[in-house]
């Protein structure tokens, strides 16, 4: 059953649509600089995953397909027909998901410091169990390094502080049912049926999902164009908006928004 996604929408509700999606222990307030560049010319519609930010909390284990007709609901409830997704993490495990099987509804993708399949499949149990047992507050002490690089991390301590107190708010249970989401995604056999413009975007200092990642599906997509972003980890559009946002608005114009 798709889960209920708590959404937003900004921006003229006649222009073409973008839907977003999160990373995980992340809420939609991660792509605040993006919908305050494009909102004057897009209807920006992001949605919180589940347990986190303003979304009910789950229980029991969610896949991907899952999410995806929860971002799907979520556009349905916007009043979005048919749109172009951007996505980060497993988000971007959304997007992926929603280029292969959402249909006409999706016009584009772009998809960032994700993956097909995830590196290290079989650590993400264990991550579920020890959030489960210690709360996600346990995952706060290595997201320096892996969410951002330290030069960014010093330069806006303030922006640190409010990705954490995304990731210490997350519900214990929903995280965990993300993580096996993630852990059980492998969409790298169906991605060369994708037809729409997509955007791949690595983060160069990205750990999670290092740029090999991203280039497995810009190859892996027919006619994918790949970018990647210097001096950033993993939630990039976050760390390194103004790159990111002028990659996102390049895209969306060559997909004929």
């Amino acid at each position: 059953m798709a889960p209920q996604l708590h959404h937003v929408a900004d921006g003229p509700s006649d222009a073409p649509v973008v839907l977003f999606g999160p990373s995980l222990g992340t809420d939609l307030h991660l792509f605040d600089a993006q919908v305050a560049a494009l909102s004057d010319r897009f209807r920006c519609v992001r949605f919180d995953l589940p347990g986190h930010g303003e979304s009910a909390p789950v229980t029991g284990d969610l896949t991907i397909a899952d999410l995806g007709a929860g971002a799907l609901a979520a556009a349905d409830a916007a009043g979005a027909g048919a749109f172009h997704y951007v996505g980060v993490s497993i988000g971007g495990a959304i997007g992926q998901w929603l280029a292969v099987h959402g249909g006409d509804r999706v016009r584009s993708v772009a998809v960032l410091a994700t993956a097909a399949r995830f590196p290290n499949p079989d650590s993400w149990p264990q991550r579920a169990a020890t959030v489960r047992a210690e709360g996600t507050a346990a995952m706060v002490g290595s997201r320096p390094g892996t969410w951002y690089v330290a030069d960014w991390a010093r330069r806006d301590p303030e922006g640190e502080r409010r990705l954490l107190d995304m990731l210490r708010a997350a519900d214990d249970e929903s995280y965990a049912a993300c993580c096996a989401a993630i852990g059980a995604f492998d969409i790298r056999a169906e991605l060369g049926s994708v037809s729409v413009p997509a955007l791949v975007v690595a983060g160069a200092d990205d750990p999670a999902t290092p740029p090999a990642s991203l280039h497995e599906i810009a190859d892996a997509i027919p006619g994918a164009r790949y970018a990647e972003v210097a001096d950033s980890a993993h939630l990039l559009n976050y760390e390194r908006p103004g790159e990111v946002t002028a990659l996102l608005e390049e895209h969306l114009a060559t997909a004929g928004a």
